[in-house]
């Protein structure tokens, strides 16, 4: 059954996904495209970084080198994992430690929103100048 997927605010309908529990199984392929990991000798990887597959549990990370269990993965890097069965939505949050490493950085994430007129503007067109930001909420 097809999936969608929405990972680092990408999403995608995966056509060749299986779900099993907790488990998304995706090919290798739809796992490259989406996420930019891949597999390779030393295990898992996107761009500079590796995460070796743990000795022991190859099974639980891979099927027949043809597909991935990204959901396994995503456990392993400590990035929240949600996903609704009954509409087959699969949401992979950002992981604790990259969060921290953002949140030490000062920097603010980029966003964009409309202004009254309909304009979308994003705080990074602002980089470099101060910016004051002011949110309200009814709660």
């Amino acid at each position: 059954m097809p999936a969608t997927v929405i990972y680092d605010d990408k999403v995608a309908s995966i056509a060749d996904a299986e779900a099993r529990g907790n488990d998304l199984w995706v090919s290798l392929g739809s796992m490259r495209e989406l996420t930019g990991w891949d597999l390779k000798p030393q295990g898992l990887c996107r761009g500079e970084r590796c995460v070796p597959i743990p000795p022991g549990r190859r099974a639980e990370f891979l099927r027949d080198e043809s597909s991935v269990n990204l959901a396994a993965l995503a456990r392993q890097l400590g990035q929240p994992v949600v996903h609704d069965d009954s509409h087959s939505i699969w949401f992979f949050g950002e992981s604790a430690e990259d969060r921290r490493t953002a949140l030490s950085s000062l920097q603010a994430p980029d966003f964009t929103l409309p202004d009254l007129d309909g304009r979308m503007h994003s705080l990074s067109d602002f980089r470099g100048r101060k910016v004051l930001l002011l949110s309200w909420a009814s709660w």
